[in-house]
């Protein structure tokens, strides 16, 4: 994969990957990019974020626990409260119905689509996954913050020509995660993982057509000539 030459390349070419080589992810690339990503801004300076990156057999090991578990009851937190919304479902119904054509997986074929959702647990082969948590005190606010310094991170990703894709899915192994990083689930959230490494041009679930809102329907431009 190429590297990212401007911001703007970085943003059209970042996509979730669901299908990754297995090409080490070298730890100077990650140690430059997470350095750079500390200055991305967040309110009050709080900078709410906290993470760890694993590779190589403490991956596997956590991997391997988490099949052996079942997701945990209740949830750390609920991400699919906006599909009361019909446009945020409509969204998600189609996002899915794309990327499960682009593999040839019918609607029926419900034991296809569970083997892939199953490919969530091993973060679509990536050879490393940043796992992200902060302090249960932090409010709306500080989740926006580490919102932005994860896409500080996926862009400076691209820039070194590697792929992510961010999965809340990990946050159904909350406390598993936790426990396995030595992270107290009294005092800290678990968010989401971020799946690193690079991309395998070859599989199509890596090239369906993306869909976005046009623009006018989300912003508004006023006091302009």
């Amino acid at each position: 994969m190429t590297h990212s030459t401007t911001v703007t390349d970085a943003v059209m070419s970042r996509r979730s990957i669901r299908a990754f080589s297995d090409k080490p992810v070298p730890l100077d690339v990650l140690k430059k990019v997470m350095d750079t990503a500390r200055w991305t801004p967040s309110g009050c300076n709080f900078q709410p974020w906290e993470g760890a990156i694993l590779t190589g057999e403490p991956l596997r090991q956590l991997q391997d626990k988490m099949r052996a578990t079942p997701p945990q009851d209740p949830k750390e937190y609920s991400w699919s409260d906006p599909e009361v919304l019909p446009e945020c479902l409509a969204r998600l119904h189609q996002v899915g119905a794309d990327m499960y054509a682009a593999m040839n997986i019918e609607r029926a074929d419900k034991a296809a689509r569970g083997d892939f959702m199953a490919q969530n647990i091993v973060s679509f082969g990536a050879p490393a996954v940043l796992m992200v948590y902060f302090p249960r005190v932090m409010g709306p606010p500080q989740w926006s913050d580490v919102g932005m310094w994860l896409q500080s991170i996926m862009l400076l990703l691209r820039e070194e020509g590697l792929d992510t894709c961010p999965q809340e899915f990990l946050s159904l192994y909350a406390r598993l995660i936790k426990d396995f990083l030595g992270v107290s689930d009294e005092s800290h959230i678990f968010f989401c993982g971020i799946a690193i490494g690079y991309r395998d041009e070859s599989d199509p679930v890596n090239a369906f057509d993306r869909k976005r809102e046009p623009l006018e329907s989300k912003v508004q431009f006023l006091g302009f000539e």
